[in-house]
């Protein structure tokens, strides 16, 4: 197993979950080490998609850990190099925006915040209705930051759902790979 330490960081768009979990079963069967990070509404919100107390158990079925949750929990990611990766799978529209304007109010948040402060790859898997839309401009600044690289994403929908954007999640690990080598993966848009 590789040895690179992974923050494997959910948030609420709840509609990808099963998806977000089977890529985070692969993480587990790559890397030694999975540290899961919950958002706090992914933590406390049962949902038509599944109770969050299942959620975590699963979370913790996969990872042997227990989900951080808090800012406080996180906070030592930075100044104790907890991690050599910080995936953020699924990235909502509204953690883009945050990491796109420097807001560290949740415990992903301020993660990627602790994380960044060693110059080290953040990996955005993409979940956002507003993606093509109000999210773009937040997209397209991360796209150009530094230590930020992306999971492939495309419409999921594009008649029904015009501006939502998804990450192909089953491309995570290939691109964790890429990452910590200091490479975006190509193609980064998918066709439709």
């Amino acid at each position: 197993m590789r040895q690179e330490r992974i923050g494997f960081a959910l948030c609420g768009s709840f509609c990808t979950h099963e998806a977000v979990l089977r890529a985070l079963q692969t993480l587990t069967e790559i890397y030694e080490t999975v540290i899961p990070i919950v958002s706090e509404i992914s933590a406390a919100s049962d949902t038509r998609f599944g109770d969050a107390a299942d959620f975590l158990a699963r979370i913790r079925a996969l990872t042997g850990r227990e989900p951080l949750r808090t800012i406080p929990d996180v906070e030592p990611v930075g100044p104790k190099k907890l991690l050599d990766a910080l995936v953020i799978a699924p990235a909502t529209g509204n953690t883009i925006a945050k990491l796109a304007h420097g807001v560290t109010d949740s415990a992903v948040t301020m993660a990627a915040k602790a994380h960044l402060r060693n110059d080290r790859p953040v990996i955005i898997a993409v979940s956002s209705n507003d993606g093509l839309s109000a999210g773009a401009k937040n997209i397209g600044e991360l796209l150009v930051r530094k230590n930020y690289y992306f999971v492939p994403f495309g419409q999921d929908n594009a008649s029904a759902k015009p501006t939502s954007l998804v990450a192909d999640f089953s491309r995570l690990p290939e691109t964790l790979d890429a990452a910590l080598r200091g490479r975006q993966i190509q193609p980064l848009l998918l066709g439709a």
